[in-house]
């Protein structure tokens, strides 16, 4: 046993010696990643925005300012002081399922680095026990009338392998499996700011049919109460039958709108179901959303540009994969070069099960092997290349995904502005269209105005309301879209991605 213990030690520190000497002399070949250079952009948008939108005398009319160094906060949708939709999110980041999936495919990323790293940067162990019946026969040793011998075998061993790493390739790999865990990260990181963004949009899309439908029904009142009038004035001779049926038409005309709002309003629930985790059946579960629940956010954040790089998680996520080709280069070029394998192993073998670990039944061996690439007919060679395309075909996405992302962001601050500008139009639109409804319906019943012109002056007013809800509505979507364009804010979380998988 003291033999066996010593043969173990001495293994086992020519192992450690080894793994020592491989990281003291060993290099890494391939390039060594470098984030790429920021796009020399001093702005986002060709001209230089106003430092205020418009304002407008209605709600949601608020002048928004934008403001270079305000933070974004991790909860930007708290700023809306909506109770309901801040519910509402809670709930769909605990329960949506694209989110789940995010989730897990981080632990899988984090989880296969670790693997891989301890299968290639330690050296690997491993036990063995055997128990055999044998008969050899005296041909095996060239005497053929020998009569055959039938013995026991028994046999317990450990046995050592290291590969040296000495050009890296080894760490190259677990580099690239780094940068997938960063990919996996940013993807989640984009998962929900896309969720909390969709939530958000969805839910003030539903306001604005809420409120489409209120005011189409409002209009529909006023149109059946001017008909009723029509109609004692038919009686007493005071207006003409057709007038009479070209109100009706118009009454139908606009009940007839009422219909596809109304589809609009269930398929937006039922969306809203959907991110939060639920099946359509339970939208009575969820809160209901009204124009006027929201709060405009009167200061806006507006990035650096070159902030924008470390904070868009789809720019970080192309980075990562920028990185992983990178790394892969080095693999590709580490192969090239020879590899270096430390086998060694250390047991017993007897005959006698109690005699495993007697005297005199030590065996061991340890011994060095060599694999160096002399000719593949170009396949090294090749495989470089390609890996070398491969970093440039995601350097182009990288650069791709980052114009896009400045595209996503002007395209947010010009409609912001034009938003603030349409909404004003709109809310004179709507002040004309009414004094226009209510002079013209007093004209009417006096004789003064023709009943075209009434009709006429009916159906301003119906568009201006519609068209003022959607443009409150769309000052509240696009201050969203513009926090989803910034990021989301997700740097000032304490996230689950960034921290526990990390640690993991």
């Amino acid at each position: 046993m003291r033999a066996l213990y010593s043969a173990f030690s001495f293994t086992f520190k020519t192992a450690a010696a080894a793994v020592l000497a491989a990281a003291v002399t060993g290099c890494t070949v391939g390039p060594a990643f470098r984030r790429p250079q920021p796009p020399a952009a001093t702005g986002y948008t060709s001209t230089a925005l106003p430092q205020k939108t418009r304002s407008a005398p209605v709600a949601e009319g608020t002048a928004q300012s934008f403001i270079s160094v305000k933070n974004i906060p991790a909860r930007w949708w708290a700023l809306f002081n909506s109770p309901a939709l801040d519910h509402l999110e809670d709930t769909a980041l605990k329960q949506n399922y694209t989110l789940a999936a995010a989730r897990a495919a981080l632990a899988q990323a984090s989880d296969l680095k670790r693997a891989q790293a301890g299968a290639l940067l330690y050296p690997q162990i491993d036990a063995t026990g055997t128990a055999t019946r044998e008969r050899f026969s005296g041909a095996a040793f060239g005497n053929p009338g020998m009569p055959g011998i039938i013995f026991n075998l028994f046999n317990a061993s450990a046995k050592v392998s290291y590969m040296f790493d000495f050009f890296g390739g080894n760490r190259r790999q677990i580099e690239a499996l780094g940068a997938q865990v960063d990919y996996q990260r940013f993807q989640l990181e984009g998962a929900y700011i896309a969720l909390t963004a969709n939530i958000a949009t969805t839910a003030m899309q539903e306001a604005s049919v809420r409120a489409q439908i209120t005011a189409t029904k409002e209009v529909l009142a006023d149109q059946e109460k001017q008909l009723s009038i029509m109609e004692r004035q038919l009686a007493l001779g005071g207006v003409s039958n057709s007038d009479v049926l070209a109100q009706k038409s118009q009454v139908a005309q606009t009940m007839a709108t009422l219909p596809p709002l109304e589809k609009g309003l269930y398929q937006t629930r039922h969306q809203l179901a959907a991110l939060a985790g639920l099946t359509p059946d339970k939208t009575g579960t969820l809160p209901q959303f009204d124009i006027g629940g929201f709060t405009l956010p009167a200061e806006l954040p507006l990035s650096l540009p070159s902030s924008l790089l470390h904070q868009r998680p789809d720019i970080r996520a192309s980075e990562a994969l920028l990185h992983q080709a990178s790394a892969q280069i080095g693999v590709a070029t580490s192969a090239m070069f020879p590899q270096i394998t430390f086998n060694a192993g250390i047991g017993t073998e007897t005959t006698k099960i109690e005699d495993l670990f007697g005297e005199n039944t030590s065996i061991w061996n340890f011994g060095l092997s060599l694999l160096a690439p002399i000719f593949h007919g170009g396949e090294l060679t090749a495989k470089r290349r390609a890996a070398i395309d491969a970093y440039k075909q995601a350097l182009a996405q990288y650069q791709e995904t980052v114009l896009g992302a400045f595209q996503n962001v002007a395209d947010v601050l010009r409609a912001l502005d034009r938003d603030a500008a349409y909404l004003n139009a709109q809310a004179q639109a709507w002040a004309a269209a009414r004094s226009l409804l209510n002079t013209a319906m007093g004209q009417f019943r006096q004789g003064a105005v023709s009943y075209l012109q009434l009709l006429n002056a009916q159906r301003q007013y119906q568009q201006a309301e519609i068209n003022l809800v959607q443009a409150r509505a769309a000052r509240l979507a696009d201050t969203a879209a513009l926090f989803q364009a910034l990021g989301g804010g997700w740097w000032n979380r304490n996230s689950p991605s960034a921290t526990a998988m990390e640690n993991k």
